[in-house]
């Protein structure tokens, strides 16, 4: 009576589509809950996935093979699709202060891990496919495995007759290392270098608040008579102030307040709301006045502030000086909010869909203003599937384009890894590509990166599970684990010797490159909860989509020059 619900769990060596199905759903579940129990303060979160999907494919369980394929480059696309739109605005913003010496420390920890696979490849004589598993699965970098099965499907269209191992077996032997590896570095690190964590969070909280990109809202009181009856204008000429802006002003006396243009005249005693970087706004008082406890220049009650989206096409991919709202409404932009970046409303500053602008001015003018910029929140609740499969096919096209390479037998391509990660770097940080943008609210942003990641991880699990155990056995799995451990800690050690000596880096900060150069989520989880703070996030975030570039092309050329 129940032989259907028995066919459909138990193994098969030829399933059809819904038997592979409840083998990928089984194991993305159990995996996803295994990832969730505790060691310690570790966990494995979703790359427990890839764990279950091995035992449940050493068990006999299979997926139809053109399905398991497509879940499999599906899946990763999702993921560094997501990672791309995510981190690209903050990643490009990030050069402009720490990130060319952070991506330059993370890129060169890298290269030479690929240079520790090469000299492991020329000693032990393994083939290379297995060597590129290994470097892959010590540093946790699942796009760099997608690339490189990527790479050797090219090769053996063009060379039918060539096999190869499956990277995946030597990835899945060394990826619990690659994720203890950190964790234990980072211990190590702590205790040997005998870290003051409270003295490294001051001294990181002060560095942060004294080049800090957050924009502050400060009440000034005019006090210097050298302005006195000058423009905002002129005064913001003769002073050399920039990237300020005046969004209150309350005259001496009154308890009207208003927004001014760059003509208003200053007189003596006024108050101003003075919006700007910290620096720039101190500056300004010192020159001008001094900071004021004015509460009426707060009022609601003649100039109010509200925060609106940007989702009509026509405030999109205007800059505020286009929309000129000032002129036309009497309206002042103050601030910009996009991704987890606060921008100054500069006149030149393009906005992007599903920005949020903070404008101060008269209710009824803002009122119509909103029918201008739009303010639908229920808009950006709804997934925009034009803008997010549109993108995913432009980062399909540009990880197609094959790039010849003399002396290369096959052409190197971007693949699935890197042609959708650069797309949606480059669509992210410029807003979108025509009726293609960037904005994909947070919770669909984290579903698609765990989605995808799940599905690549048991598709993964399960074809290398078919033949793990005698892989293991064959090639001697404990003495790959061994060949990972110099792939894994030597470039490490050497990153927190130059990282902390020659660099000065802050430990928290250097957990996060740490964390971040091995595309380490786990590490990342442990670190946070271990130091008990986010600061190791913001110095993950910044290295983290140049690194997983240069881990897909060093997967790919180690194949394509070393292969036979």
């Amino acid at each position: 009576m129940f032989d259907w619900f028995y066919t459909l769990f138990s193994p098969n060596e030829n399933p059809d589509i819904t038997q592979s199905l409840i083998v990928l759903l089984l194991a993305i579940s159990v995996g996803f809950f295994a990832g969730k129990l505790r060691l310690g303060s570790i966990t494995l979160g979703v790359s427990a996935v890839l764990f279950v999907g091995i035992f449940l494919g050493h068990f006999g369980y299979r997926m139809n093979g053109d399905l398991l394929v497509f879940v499999r480059d599906f899946g990763l696309i999702l993921f560094v699709y997501g990672i791309g739109i995510q981190v690209g605005p903050s990643f490009f913003a990030s050069f402009k202060k720490e990130g060319l010496p952070f991506n330059a420390l993370a890129v060169g920890t890298v290269l030479l891990g690929g240079f520790i696979t090469y000299l492991i490849f020329t000693i032990t004589h393994i083939n290379i496919e297995n060597a590129v598993g290994l470097m892959s699965g010590s540093v946790t970098n699942t796009p760099g495995l997608g690339a490189a099965k990527s790479t050797l499907q090219e090769i053996q269209n063009h060379f039918p007759n060539k096999t190869f191992d499956d990277p995946a077996i030597a990835y899945a032997i060394t990826y619990p290392l690659g994720v203890f590896g950190i964790i234990f570095t980072i211990i190590l690190a702590k205790s040997v270098f005998k870290i003051d964590l409270e003295k490294e969070k001051t001294n990181i909280t002060s560095s942060t608040n004294s080049s800090e990109n957050a924009i502050v809202h400060v009440k000034c009181r005019i006090t210097n008579p050298d302005i006195v009856g000058k423009s905002i204008y002129q005064i913001f000429k003769e002073l050399g102030i920039h990237d300020l802006i005046i969004s209150r002003l309350k005259n001496s006396g009154s308890q009207i307040v208003y927004s001014p243009s760059l003509d208003t005249k200053i007189m003596k005693k006024d108050v101003l709301m003075v919006v700007g970087l910290p620096h720039n706004v101190e500056d300004f008082i010192a020159k001008v006045g001094k900071v004021s406890t004015d509460l009426f220049i707060e009022s609601e009650h003649d100039v109010t502030t509200k925060n609106i989206f940007v989702t009509k096409a026509s405030a999109t991919h205007k800059t505020l000086a286009e929309l000129d709202l000032y002129n036309k409404f009497d309206l002042k932009v103050t601030r910009v909010f996009r991704s987890s970046m606060e921008l100054l409303a500069q006149p030149n500053l393009r906005l992007n869909y599903g920005d949020k602008l903070r404008i101060v001015g008269n209710k009824e003018a803002i009122e119509e203003v909103e029918k201008i910029i739009g303010n639908s929140e229920k808009r950006l609740l709804e997934p925009d599937f034009l803008s997010l499969f549109g993108g995913l096919i432009i980062g399909i096209i540009v990880g197609s384009i094959p790039i010849f390479i003399p002396s290369l037998p096959v052409p190197i391509k971007l693949g699935f890894a890197a042609g959708p990660l650069l797309t949606a770097l480059f669509i992210s940080r410029y807003g979108g590509i025509g009726v293609i943008h960037s904005y994909i609210n947070n919770g669909a942003v984290y579903f698609m990166k765990d989605m995808g990641i799940c599905m690549f991880f048991a598709a993964v699990g399960i074809h290398a599970g078919e033949s793990f155990y005698a892989n293991f056995l064959q090639y001697n799995g404990w003495l790959w684990i061994y060949y990972g451990c110099f792939i894994t800690l030597i470039p490490l050690f050497i990153m927190v010797i130059i990282g902390r000596f020659v660099m000065k880096l802050n430990f928290y900060q250097l957990v996060g490159l740490m964390s971040g150069t091995y595309t380490d989520p786990a590490a990342l989880a442990f670190s946070t909860k271990y130091l008990d703070s986010d600061i190791p996030t913001q110095s993950y975030a910044t290295v983290y989509p140049l690194v997983t570039i240069f881990r897909i092309f060093v997967a790919q050329l180690l194949i394509l020059l070393l292969y036979k």
